[in-house]
C-alpha cells in the first residue's frame, strides 16, 4: 500500500457571514420595518381599546403570545398601547376576550391582518361574554 503525502497550501479564508454588529443591525432594521407594517395594517390604533397611536408609543402584542407556544408571524402581531398589552400580559385571546370582551369588539374591528382563526376565537369569546352578561 502505497502512503501519498498531500500538501496543503495555506489559502485566504473565506468570509464568515455577517459580523455580530451587522447582523444585530440588520434585526433592529427588521423589527422596524415589521412594526411600521403592523402599524399601518391595524389602522394607527390600538387594537383593544381603539385608541389613536403613534409609532413611538405603539407596541407590538403577540396575539397568541410566545410563552404559550405563538409565534413571530406578521398574522399573529397587533398593534397595542402600552396599557393594553401590559393588561393582556400572557392570556390566550379567548380568556382575554372573555374577561373583556370590549377589547374583542375593537380587535374584530381594527384588527385586519391578523389570522382568521384568530379573528373567529374573538367573536366566539365576545358573543359568549355578551350572552352571560345578559
Amino acid at each position: 500500500m502505497s502512503h501519498r503525502i498531500e500538501h496543503r497550501s495555506a489559502q485566504p479564508r473565506s468570509t464568515r457571514g455577517l459580523t455580530r454588529h451587522h447582523r444585530r443591525l440588520l434585526a433592529q432594521h427588521n423589527k422596524r420595518n415589521v412594526k411600521r407594517a403592523t402599524f399601518r395594517d391595524c389602522g394607527r390604533r390600538c387594537v383593544y381599546c381603539g385608541t389613536g397611536l403613534g409609532l413611538d408609543i405603539a407596541t407590538l402584542d403577540h396575539v397568541y403570545p410566545l410563552s404559550r407556544g405563538g409565534t413571530h408571524d406578521p398574522g399573529n402581531l397587533v398593534a397595542a398601547c402600552q396599557r393594553c398589552n401590559q393588561l393582556k400580559g400572557s392570556m390566550l385571546p379567548g380568556e382575554f376576550f372573555a374577561r373583556h370582551p370590549w377589547a374583542g369588539s375593537n380587535f374584530m374591528r381594527f384588527a385586519r391582518a391578523v389570522h382568521r382563526t384568530l379573528k373567529r376565537g374573538a367573536r366566539r369569546a365576545v358573543s359568549l361574554a355578551f350572552a352571560q352578561a345578559a
